[in-house]
């Protein structure tokens, strides 16, 4: 359990956007010194804007680096420069992540490796990097993954690998670092309105669109909400909103029931298609 932020030194990938910016946010109000990587220069230098105007009157020291994670040579590079400059991250959190919805078919093999080196491939380089490091002092390592993560959704083969994977990881790393003082996380958030999200409803085929039809649109802040809560009461599975925990209730308990529901959505779309 970590009960205060303040002080902490908290690292963030994918961290110029969406539910990674609205943490690092969240994280900054609480007076921690806030470091977020991401590709784009442009988005990470508006974003260390929003982090610096949500802290506190003394804001804690703020940064960015730009890093694309599945470089596993530059996040050596780069990790290494932002703990000169900010030291060891107290909090590492692999948020970096991208989904482009297809079915199996039309998606390339170039896609799916991309997407697995980018998921995945991320987390676990910036972990190799930074684990070693955090084990003198302790910490916490969070990683997001998604409803996804736990639930096969029509659209998102290779999304959804990636997704179980990091559980599996984060599930398995959980235990190898129990007696090393560093707590693992892993976050399922549902849908959420990111501008990842509008990337991914472009290439939705409609049968993923009538999967999560009736389910509630969460706000980057509430995950981000959830995620520090998460943190501080020391929760492995961190499943923010209503829905993701309806959701990872019934997979657990009610599988022929969530198997029911989803095919069933996906032949109103195949019948209303072949009419």
């Amino acid at each position: 359990m970590i009960p205060s932020l303040n002080n902490k030194i908290v690292f963030i990938t994918g961290g110029s956007s969406g539910i990674g910016l609205e943490t690092a946010k969240a994280f900054s109000a609480d007076g921690a010194h806030v470091v977020i990587f991401a590709r784009n220069r442009e988005r990470l230098e508006a974003g260390l804007r929003e982090i610096q105007a949500a802290g506190p009157s003394n804001p804690g020291r703020s940064g960015f680096f730009v890093l694309d994670v599945s470089n596993r040579e530059a996040v050596g590079t780069v990790i290494e420069a932002a703990v000169k400059e900010f030291g060891v991250p107290d909090i590492l959190i692999n948020n970096a992540g991208r989904a482009y919805p297809g079915k199996f078919e039309d998606i390339s093999c170039r896609q799916f490796d991309e997407t697995m080196k980018i998921n995945l491939y991320g987390t676990w380089n910036t972990c190799s990097v930074l684990v070693p490091l955090m084990k003198e002092r302790g910490g916490a390592i969070v990683n997001v993954s998604s409803i996804a993560g736990f639930l096969g959704i029509y659209g998102y083969t290779d999304y959804c690998a990636s997704k179980f994977a990091i559980i599996g990881f984060s599930e398995a790393l959980r235990q190898e670092l129990s007696a090393c003082n560093i707590s693992v996380h892993v976050v399922c958030p549902p849908d959420t309105d990111t501008p990842g999200l509008k990337n991914e409803n472009a290439t939705k085929p409609d049968e993923t669109k009538a999967i999560s039809a009736g389910a509630k649109l969460m706000k980057p802040a509430e995950v981000a909400k959830a995620i520090v809560a998460g943190i501080k009461k020391g929760s492995f599975f961190i499943k923010p909103g209503f829905d993701g925990k309806l959701t990872h209730f019934l997979k657990r308990h009610l599988p022929s029931l969530v198997d029911y529901m989803v095919n069933r959505s996906i032949k109103k779309v195949v019948d209303k298609q072949d009419a």
